[in-house]
């Protein structure tokens, strides 16, 4: 019997989804905004509102500097565009530390470049 159970449980669907890398880049961001959203709240603390730029921070760093890589597929332009939404977003960041009201525009770009990724729009 018990040999049963671990052949059933090593050989049964796992539990977490298989995501491609859109999909993955996708859940990157949507956890990131998240919080950034949590820390536009009033109530916010500054605790919760540098972590979320902390995140925010390392998300448009990573990507930043996968777009630089010489082995990107993507278009050269939209790699382009990214990158220059990657700046935008690290200054806003620094800002946002001391002006909450800055968190909205990293919420608007963040949320444009969800769309992007599935495939509701152009990400600009």
């Amino acid at each position: 019997m018990i040999s049963t159970s671990l052949a059933q449980s090593a050989y049964a669907a796992s539990s977490a989804p298989v995501r491609s890398d859109r999909g993955t880049e996708y859940a990157a961001f949507q956890t990131v905004t998240t919080k950034l959203n949590k820390a536009t709240q009033p109530d916010a603390s500054m605790t919760a509102r540098a972590e979320a730029l902390h995140e925010n921070r390392k998300l448009w760093t990573i990507l930043a500097s996968d777009l630089a890589d010489d082995g990107n597929a993507l278009p050269q332009t939209l790699r382009a565009q990214l990158f220059y939404l990657a700046e935008f977003s690290l200054l806003q960041s620094r800002k946002a530390l001391d002006d909450p009201t800055a968190l909205k525009a990293l919420v608007d770009i963040n949320t444009s470049v969800m769309r992007g990724l599935a495939g509701q729009g152009d990400v600009k």
